[in-house]
Formats: C-alpha cells, structure tokens, sequence
C-alpha cells in the first residue's frame, strides 16, 4: 500500500525526556528534562533510573505500534530486533547529551532489518513527522525495509548486508581518532567472516569503536545455539582480542554499568547483552517469530496490556490492508506458485528414487539462515539426513559445499538470496577452479515485491558467470514452477557450478495459445533444454526476449500488441549466459530485438545481448530495459517504478517499430 497521509502519531513523542542533541527538534519535548548521563559513574541514580525506564517504555510502544503497520499492510517487516535494543539506545543518546563533542553522533547499525530504529531517531530529532511512521515499508514512502542515506529524512547511513558494517565503521574511527564511535550488532551479523576481520583491525589499531550486540539467540531459521553449537559472540571477541562485558539486557542496572564501563575505556570493546528476543511481548518473546514483523494480533494485544486505549492502535491496524496487484496478465494462469519454494520441492523429487544411505553419501545440501525463504525448509523437513543446518556465513558454506562437490561423484547444494551473490564471487572462482560439483539457487532475484529495497535487490546475477570462455557454467531462470522442476531435474547431476534464480514474488503458470495448457508442464510435453531458448511466439515485426518473472509480463504485453496489430515474436531465454545459435540468428533478422529483465541494466542480459548480436553480423534496431534505479519501496510497485510493466514494455516496443 502507498504511503498515506496521517496527521498525528497515536502515541505522545513528547513524552521522550530527552533530545536527540545532534539535531534538535522543538516538537520534540521541548519543555522537558534532557537526561543528561555521564559515563565515568557507572550507578544510576533512583530518579534517572526511573526516566530511562520511562524513555525506554515509551520508544517499545512506539515501535510495536509503527511496525505492526507493516503486516496490516501486507509488506512484513521487523520488530524484535529493533524493539530489543531500545535500551541500549536511550541510553547512548543520555551519553550524547552529556558529552556531544566526544561522539560520532550516529547509531550504525549491522543489523539493517533494525531500520525501525532509525526511523525513529530520525522522527526524534525532526527530520520526520512522527505521523510518517505509520507508512512504515509503504510503497513510496521512503521507508523502506532497510536504511538508505539520501533517501530517508534522517537517516544516516546505508546497512542491510550482515557483515558489511563493522569494516566500514572502523574507517570512521580512523577517521575520528579523536571521538568514540557507537555500532549496534546482534549475534547473527556477527557470524560473518567480515566481523572476524573487522575484529582484528578494531584490536590492532586500538580504535575506540564500542559495540552493543543483541544476543538474543534468534535469526531467521532458529536459535544459533541449537544450529551453530561452540559459538559464542563473547568467546569470539574475547578470542580476538576486545574487551567485552556480558550482561542480562533487560536488566538496566546492569545494562547501564556495563555500557559506562565500556564507553570509558579507551579501544574497542563490547557489551554483550542476553535477553530473549522482545521481550515482554506475549506470542513471540523468545521465538523466531520475534525476528519478523509483529502480528497484528499480538501488537493490539500488547498495546492493551500496556494500558492503552483501543482508540490509539485498533482504527490504524484494522483499518489497513495490502494493496492488491491492479494488473491482470493475458497468457498466464490467475493462480500463482512459488518458484523459490518449488526449488526444494523439486529437489525432493531428484533425491526421492533413492535410499537414505545413498542420498547421505552422495549430496550435501547447507543452509545460511534463509532455509525458509530459500526453499531449503522442504528438503529438511523430508531428507534431514542431507541437511547441514549452518549459520550467517555465506562465504564459507558455500566454499563447504563446492567441497563436497571435490569428489567427482558428490554434489554440493548452496542457497541464499541473490543479492549476496555479489559476497562469494571469489568463492565461486575456487569452486570453478576445482572442478567442483556445486548446484546454487539464489532467490529473491530482481525487483519484484522486495519490499527491503535496493540492498536486497538482486540484480548483479551475471557476476556468476565470471568464468573464462574454456570452462562454462550455466546461469538459469524459470519462468514459472512448472519450469523451475523441470530445470532442476534435468541439471542437478550435471557437473561442475550451475546457477538457479527465482523471484522472491509468486509467479503465474505461462499458458500456450490455447489459454489452458500450462507451457512447461510435464503433461504438455515439455522437456527443458539446456542452453536451448525458447519460442513462445512467432513474430514478424520483432521479438522481445525474456526470462524469469519478466516472462509473464512480456507475454502479455505482446499479446496485447498483437491485438493491436503489431506481430510481436517472444523469447524465453532459460540459460540466461549463453547464445543458442538457431534462434538469435532467427530474430537478429527480423525488425527489431527488444531485452526485457529485471537485472541490473549494466551487467545484465540487455549488457551483453546486443554485442551477440553484433558478432555475428546481425543489426535489428536493438534495446534493453531493466532495473536502472534505487527502489521505491513495497512489492509490487517495484515494478512499474522501474519501468517494467506491461505497459512500459508496450511503449518501449512501439518506440522500434
């Protein structure tokens, strides 16, 4: 759903007692005691202790309430990790008031999903209306899944990648000698390698970074202690050199002295605060559940417990409801089907013909967290025996299953979303190098319903195929279930790295001419060639050539322009890194040759098709369209925000004919 426009936030901000100081905000309190806490006393007085507790309560119920709008809304989002480290933010902020010019006044943040907590400093200090908060992940409201610095009023910095904040915000320290800098972490990013390395540098050069890591033993897929047994993120620090203090997160006192006593000592140091995820919060404290956005049910019965009126969260959180897709599609089935999940699935038929001692013996499959939104649950749940369930470490588990593929008669299955493509490329090269038998699936491929944004897009997918012209491996991408299965069937034996996408979006079943046969289906004769594209129309006036969830779009634009009397030919090009000689021969000859993908315009298929083209002395008018901005927030709108829907393809076709 659109941003909307609301004229106040239900709950009183100006109950917070004290100013954000990097920015004042006169709507903000601005009567009101500015806690003012100095570090080198490690005790809190009776009377600051209780506005802490105060400031703390107040910015939870800020957040289950603005964040639960996001599953009214239908666009998800994160509560618990967000609503656990309040504490520890109210009070750095009483440190920043005290001593300013000592501070990088910025909260980095690893842990980018926790971007309600930027949020709502940014509405603190001014830079948003508190009344914005409600459009929390709402398309163009520029509050997206994950912080963007230059899109979002107030915020400070970009985060989202686990891993990728540490590294960055030691350069700030050496930068600032001079002050300390502040980083909320949480046990799941710091499972990354990056972390390691992150660590190392903090120690070596003595830089005054201070971390706050939420230990709250829940990321995605479970609890790190039940699936990442011997990892501790004390131990690790301690390992690496740091100081660091491990205190029960929800107790204050506690919490306080240790933050004091970390923030007074010169170098890098850490307190790690134990507490279950939200805390307070009944249905999912302690719970993965706690990880995701709040249910609706769950955040009115939280408010009501609080003591809130049903006025202040009932009308907001019932009145909410996603925005439907206005878009219909001509040759496609109205039902939808997840590809992402149906990669499991068909998996589960490759591996099903054979004994358990066989499947043990001959495939690996890892997991990096993401085995719910990767399709890997499935294969857990009906073959455990081939299952590593494996932590944050994309790097690493990938390299652990392209070594399992060492032996030429073993076959390592990765998965993960295909932003973090772009963090195993070097991984990938060694897999090739070593002629390893590795299957990877990244999902959540393109743009489509990736209500986290541009940092979650997965638009670089050609950086896979980073290989030189004597060793190929095959990038593909089904346009619907029916030929992810069919894919996965015929290629998951084969040797050597191969590469499968899918959308985190469901996808409609492409239908023949006839409107009901299901074109990839078993039952209509498909059989999935490898390096084979395929001819979904013929055309005369040009073709546009597709793949993926881009598939469904196109075939409607096209046969839209057929009614209208432009002979559209279309293209499904399944084997997105290779030429398939017959057929581009075929439409080079023809009027014009139109790519349309939701990759990165620059690296994509659109980069590389029109030089093939070349090549072989063919010349049609050319074009390429795909994802050439930063998003704009929610699901579906993401699309036509970029220009690839049917409508925009339909005008771009007419601009070459």
């Amino acid at each position: 759903m659109s941003a909307q426009k609301y004229e106040s936030f239900p709950i009183d901000l100006n109950k917070f007692q004290q100013s954000v100081p990097f920015s004042f905000c006169p709507l903000i309190n601005p009567h009101g005691r500015r806690l003012s806490l100095d570090p080198s006393k490690k005790t809190l007085s009776a009377e600051d202790k209780k506005i802490l507790q105060a400031n703390i309560q107040l910015l939870r119920d800020v957040l289950v309430l603005f964040t639960a709008t996001g599953a009214a809304r239908g666009v998800s989002g994160h509560t618990g990790g967000a609503y656990d480290t309040v504490p520890e933010v109210c009070i750095l902020l009483a440190f920043l008031n005290q001593s300013p010019d000592k501070y990088v006044p910025i909260f980095f943040d690893e842990a980018g999903h926790r971007v309600a907590t930027q949020y709502l400093l940014s509405a603190l200090e001014g830079a948003l209306p508190p009344a914005h908060l409600l459009n929390y992940r709402a398309a163009n409201s520029k509050l997206p899944g994950h912080p963007e610095l230059g899109l979002t009023p107030g915020v400070k910095f970009s985060s989202g990648r686990l891993g990728h904040m540490w590294p960055m915000v030691n350069g700030i320290s050496l930068a600032n000698r001079d002050k300390t800098v502040f980083m909320l972490g949480s046990d799941g990013s710091q499972q990354e390698g990056n972390d390691a390395e992150a660590a190392r540098l903090a120690v070596a050069q003595n830089l005054n970074v201070k971390l706050f890591i939420d230990d709250n033993d829940v990321t995605i897929a479970g609890h790190p202690s039940e699936y990442l047994k011997g990892y501790t993120v004390k131990s690790t620090l301690e390992g690496h050199g740091l100081k660091v203090l491990e205190v029960p997160g929800e107790d204050i006192d506690a919490l306080y002295g240790a933050i004091a006593e970390v923030v007074s000592t010169p170098g890098p140091a850490a307190v790690v605060a134990k507490r279950l995820m939200a805390p307070g919060i009944d249905d999912i404290e302690g719970s993965t559940h706690g990880h995701d956005v709040i249910p609706i049910k769950a955040a009115m019965a939280y408010l009501k417990k609080r003591g809130y009126e049903a006025s202040v969260y009932e009308t907001i959180l019932t009145g909410l409801k996603p925005e439907p897709n206005p878009y219909t599609f001509l040759g496609a089935t109205k039902e939808t089907g997840a590809c992402r999940v149906e990669f499991g699935n068909a998996v589960n038929n490759v591996l099903a013909p054979m004994d358990p001692e066989e499947r043990k013996k001959k495939v690996m499959v890892i997991d990096s967290d993401l085995e719910g939104s990767t399709g890997l649950k499935g294969i857990h749940q009906k073959f455990p025996e081939v299952f590593i369930p494996s932590g944050i470490m994309e790097r690493g588990n990938l390299s652990a299953a392209a070594g399992f593929g060492f032996d030429h008669d073993k076959f390592g299955v990765f998965s993960t979303f295909s932003a973090f493509l772009e963090m195993v490329i070097s991984e990938i090269t060694m897999a090739r190098l070593n002629h390893c038998n590795l299957l990877c699936h990244f999902s959540h491929s393109g743009v489509d319903e990736m209500a986290d944004n541009t940092c979650h897009f997965g638009i670089n997918s050609f950086y896979g195929d980073n290989g030189l012209e004597d060793v190929h491996s095959d990038l593909y991408f089904p346009a619907d279930a029916a030929q992810m299965h069919a894919i996965v069937e015929r290629v998951f034996f084969e040797r050597g790295i191969r590469f499968i996408f899918s959308t985190r979006s469901k996808v409609p079943w492409i239908l023949k001419e006839d409107g009901v046969t299901k074109y990839f289906s078993k039952e209509a004769g498909y059989v999935f060639t490898p390096k084979k594209d395929e001819v979904i129309l013929e055309g005369t006036k040009g073709y546009i050539v597709t793949f993926g969830e881009m598939l469904y779009r196109s075939y409607d634009a096209a046969l839209k322009l057929r009614k209208e009397g432009i002979d559209v030919g279309l293209i499904n090009k399944p084997t997105l890194n290779s030429a398939d000689e017959q057929v581009i021969t075929k439409i080079g000859q023809s009027p014009f040759v139109l790519v349309v993908e939701s990759l990165n315009r620059r690296t994509g298929l659109g980069s590389r098709f029109g030089t093939w083209l070349l090549e072989r002395g063919l010349s049609p008018k050319y074009a390429y369209i795909g994802t050439s901005k930063e998003g704009s927030g929610g699901l579906w709108e993401q699309i036509p925000y970029q220009g690839l829907d049917s409508d925009s393809i339909i005008a771009k076709v007419k601009t070459l004919v």
